[in-house]
């Protein structure tokens, strides 16, 4: 069929107008920094607050009260959610610092922010207090800590090696005084 025209291709026509989005439900005001330091601070006149940013506030609690301050900030602050257990070495201190990470799942406006709640305890006898009948999850963490650091958690039901083999004789590793015999 030479000589026959084929039809034309049609012009695309534009895409009709985009509606308007939906409007996102309205979120919790966010829980400031500033009023949670003022909150723990009127019940732990003891608590020293380390650094404040928009979600996020670390505190440093006594030992012997870092347990009271845990209930608290669960109970009364909602911080439903332990996120993780970690140390840090100060061996020019003398000390291990324990930080406990938490926030909320459930308490509007604490989604997002973390709370860091931490204690300073003497190197050359690590022993804490347990937060594992205050936040379940401690279990795991903990036991890591106590693995990794050497550090006893006093109370808890389990501290047996995690990750380590079960014949172990060298200083947990992640003390700053541990030399790997591969180095």
């Amino acid at each position: 069929m030479s000589g026959t025209k084929q039809p034309a291709a049609a012009a695309p026509q534009p895409n009709p107008p985009a509606s308007p989005p939906a409007t996102p439900a309205p979120k919790a005001e966010p829980v400031r920094a500033k009023e949670l330091a003022a909150k723990i601070a009127s019940k732990f006149p003891e608590v020293k607050v380390d650094y404040m940013r928009e979600r996020r506030l670390k505190v440093t609690a006594p030992s012997s009260k870092v347990k009271d301050l845990g209930t608290f900030v669960r109970d009364e602050l909602g911080f439903d959610h332990l996120d993780t257990v970690s140390a840090v070495d100060w061996i020019g201190k003398n000390e291990f610092e324990i930080i406990y990470f938490v926030g909320s799942a459930s308490k509007p406006g604490l989604e997002d922010f973390i709370l860091a709640m931490a204690e300073r305890i003497p190197r050359d006898d690590p022993v804490a207090p347990t937060l594992i009948d205050v936040w379940l999850a401690a279990d795991y963490n903990e036991r890591e800590t106590h693995e990794m650091f050497g550090i006893n958690f006093q109370g808890h039901p389990n501290q047996s090696h995690l990750f380590l083999p079960e014949d172990w004789n060298d200083i947990p590793p992640l003390r700053k005084d541990y030399v790997s015999p591969g180095r």
